[in-house]
């Protein structure tokens, strides 16, 4: 996990190095309009799988967060499931993307995409 400065409201936190990626990809897109939407869905091995990706819509009951000027939306239904989670960004020879470290997990799968 990132050691950047993290901003947290109603549970879900986005640190300064994903915020900032957030940021870059919105002014590669041109659009103003968008917020990261992050929800959890049915499926993967393990049950549940995280989604994140631009949005332009307003849903009824939505969970919308501001981390330095990036919009952050979450659903009502998944808002409960990542509620204390961390959404970081990495980029190492390894890997790069964005992260979730979830404590509501009570597991994942070996790919990290889903969750029970």
């Amino acid at each position: 996990m990132s050691t950047d400065t993290v901003e947290s409201t109603d549970g879900i936190i986005l640190t300064e190095t994903a915020a900032s990626k957030v940021k870059t990809l919105l002014e590669a897109e041109g659009r103003e309009d968008l917020a990261l939407r992050i929800a959890v869905q049915p499926g993967g091995c393990s049950g549940l799988r995280y989604q994140l990706f631009f949005d332009d819509r307003s849903l009824d009951g939505d969970v919308v967060n501001d981390f330095g000027g990036v919009g952050v939306v979450t659903d009502r239904m998944s808002a409960p499931y990542l509620s204390g989670a961390t959404i970081d960004f990495v980029d190492t020879i390894e890997k790069q993307g964005f992260t979730i470290d979830n404590p509501n997990a009570g597991g994942s799968c070996a790919c990290g995409d889903s969750f029970h």
